[in-house]
């Protein structure tokens, strides 16, 4: 089977995920049988898939009318009518696997020879699910994350018998759903993301009930100290503590006694302290603030702990070719919001120091999760997880990515989707260096500057990882003055710039499109300051690069109003020079690049030059354009381009 001949998806199971997922497919395009064991629960889930596709369209989300999409869905209990004419069934039926078994005996019954069973679930195997069918070569695992309809990620999982064609069609439907999908190679408990978040929950909790630290320090750490997105109990409240605690009890029956659950997070279960579902968790929902987390009591032991959990589970899954580095970092950035994956993030603390704190933890506790994997010791000693290649051209970059995309152009494109291209630390850094390397390649004559997907060119600073600075005056300083520096070198380098804006472009993201010398923006950007609503200020030169584009008058309306504009206002406003239809915006943006690029390099240099000493002081920029003006007039462009003009043809600049 190719993706070409899948007309019809079944959808087993109309709650959470089951509706989330039918709602999905159908605005794919695909024809969606839903169905539920009782007319209740499917037209419950009919009712909320319903409500979700108006809401896509009030926001204007939705790319066709909510009911042309509705009625693509047909509610159904009878599992023969849901499932005898579909090509693909996704099971997304309750996380117990008796259940599960018992679905797939009946559905075996009903459905096509030649149908492709994928299950949703976020842990079990899918090897022992296919054994109840009598297609495990056509069977394979399909996780959603929560919300369907937002979540980006899809795992997708091999059992022992999958087909590679199968894993291959299912990869393909996935990322027809627009969703994009991380293969997990073997069937190993908790796959890849919960593989990694669940045993770090756990350790989490472990620490509290050891009394070796308090839930305060574990989330300041982690919230904080660690830049992940939310605090570990924070999250356990959010993902529901009785979910973690169930996932851990399959781990610890599969894989032994180093996935012990916590006696903290077994209290919480016995208590029906579930999280926020049930109005309270390890934080009080209901009578209280909430998860209210301090931002000064990390703790070095407990970001020791928790960065070796992740590293020993890691190498559990690298090492078993479960999934490479790699994949391990796309799907918990994906799937978990994580800023950089966790298999970089113990790379860059280091391998070596994570092995010795299980090994200190191990030789204290005598815990079986502190025992390091094999693969652990093997890559401390190579120094890592990623090999470690000093002859690799160029540099690694992992918040950006370096493209080479037309004839003399070089192309930025920040990469990080999951966070709205957020702007990390890591991203400024990394954005001067990659600045420096355009900048010192002849080959390279004009950047392109974009941001990855249609969501955001950037939605601003990634405020969640950087809230610790906050904290401190001086590090607020210091991090205001790293934004102005990369922001600084992009605007006074040499090179013309072009910003191809699609999306967001808000806060530190519309900061960074100001240092471009030309902005393309599609008719679905949207534009803004919001700095005030937050109690601060643009801090990335912002207060003061937006007068020099647009004049103080809308900087200050602009700035003080923290308001947003759409694409239109702002090319009225001057701000941005062309306004393009939204699937045009990555070709036009790439031709006029282009263009600036074909253009003299060396006069393009002088005038970006003595645009900018001009700026503050006329008389220096007019002392700079002549001296600039008679420079120019001894270079060979100059011969080439009066030559051109009167031959009727296309100069070719060499830079000489």
């Amino acid at each position: 089977m190719q993706l070409e001949d899948i007309n019809t998806v079944a959808v087993l199971g109309a709650g959470n995920m089951g509706h989330g997922i039918a709602e999905v497919a159908a605005m794919a395009g695909y024809d969606v049988n839903m169905r539920d064991i009782n007319d209740e629960f499917v037209q419950n889930g009919y009712d909320q898939i319903e409500w979700s596709l108006n809401k896509l369209a009030e926001n204007d989300q939705l790319s066709e009318e909510a009911d042309t999409v509705l009625e693509r869905i047909t509610p159904l209990v009878d599992m023969g009518e849901a499932c005898a004419d579909a090509d693909v069934v996704i099971e997304a039926v309750p996380e117990q696997m008796e259940i599960k078994k018992d679905v797939y005996g009946e559905l075996e019954e009903v459905a096509a020879d030649d149908a492709i069973f994928a299950t949703n679930t976020s842990s079990l195997s899918i090897t022992d699910l296919a054994e109840v069918t009598e297609r495990p070569e056509r069977f394979c695992g399909m996780h959603f994350f929560n919300p369907p309809v937002r979540m980006p990620l899809v795992e997708v999982i091999s059992g022992a018998e999958s087909d590679e064609e199968t894993l291959d069609v299912i990869e393909d439907l996935a990322e027809d759903f627009g969703k994009s999908p991380v293969r997990v190679h073997k069937d190993s408990p908790g796959f890849i993301v919960n593989r990694i978040l669940v045993p770090l929950m756990n350790e989490a909790a472990w620490l509290v009930s050891d009394e070796e630290a308090t839930i305060a320090e574990v989330d300041s750490t982690t919230k904080y100290g660690m830049g992940l997105p939310m605090g570990s109990f924070e999250l356990g409240d959010q993902v529901g503590n009785d979910v973690s605690y169930h996932v851990l009890e399959y781990m610890h029956e599969v894989l032994g006694d180093a996935y012990e659950p916590a006696p903290l997070l077994e209290e919480k279960v016995e208590n029906e302290e579930l999280g926020k579902k049930t109005g309270k968790g390890f934080y009080d929902y209901e009578d209280g603030p909430g998860a209210e987390i301090p931002t000064d009591e990390q703790s070095d032991l407990v970001e020791a702990r928790l960065l070796a959990t992740m590293a020993n589970e890691a190498a559990k899954l690298i090492g078993n070719d479960v999934a490479p580095p790699a994949s391990i970092d796309e799907a918990t950035q994906l799937g978990a919001g994580f800023p950089d994956g966790p298999v970089k993030m113990v790379d860059d603390y280091g391998l070596d120091d994570l092995l010795e704190t299980l090994e200190e933890a191990a030789e204290q506790t005598g815990y079986e999760r502190y025992e390091p994997a094999d693969y652990l010791e093997a890559r401390a000693a190579e120094g890592g997880f990623y090999d470690q290649d000093d002859d690799d051209e160029g540099v690694d970059f992992e918040t950006i990515r370096v493209e080479y995309p037309a004839e003399y152009v070089g192309h930025i494109v920040i990469d990080r989707p999951h966070r709205m291209n957020t702007i990390s630390d890591d991203l400024l850094a990394e954005l001067s260096t990659a600045i420096d390397q355009l900048s010192d390649d002849d080959e390279v004559r004009a950047i392109l500057l974009t941001g990855e997907g249609d969501k955001a060119f950037s939605a601003g600073a990634d405020v969640q990882s950087m809230a610790g600075s906050g904290a401190d005056p001086i590090e607020g300083q210091e991090l205001s003055r790293a934004g102005q520096q990369a922001f600084g070198k992009l605007e006074a380098c040499d090179l013309p710039v072009v910003a191809g804006i699609d999306g967001y472009c808000l806060g530190g993201g519309m900061e960074l499109a100001t240092c471009a010398d030309l902005r393309v923006a599609s008719e679905r950007s949207e534009f803004g300051q919001p700095e005030l609503n937050l109690g601060l200020i643009p801090g990335w030169g912002g207060t003061q690069r937006l007068a020099n584009v647009i004049g103080e008058g809308r900087a200050k309306e602009i700035i003080l109003t923290a308001e947003r504009y759409d694409a239109e206002t702002m090319a009225d406003y001057g701000f941005v020079n062309d306004v393009v239809d939204n699937d045009d915006l990555e070709d036009t943006a790439l031709e006029l690049a282009a263009d600036l690029a074909g253009g003299p390099p060396i006069a393009l240099k002088f005038t970006k030059r003595a645009m900018l000493a001009g700026r503050d002081d006329t008389d220096a920029g007019l002392e700079y354009e002549a001296s600039a003006f008679g420079h120019l007039m001894a270079t060979d462009d100059l011969m080439e381009g009066i030559t051109a003009f009167m031959g009727d043809g296309e100069p070719e600049f060499e830079g000489n």
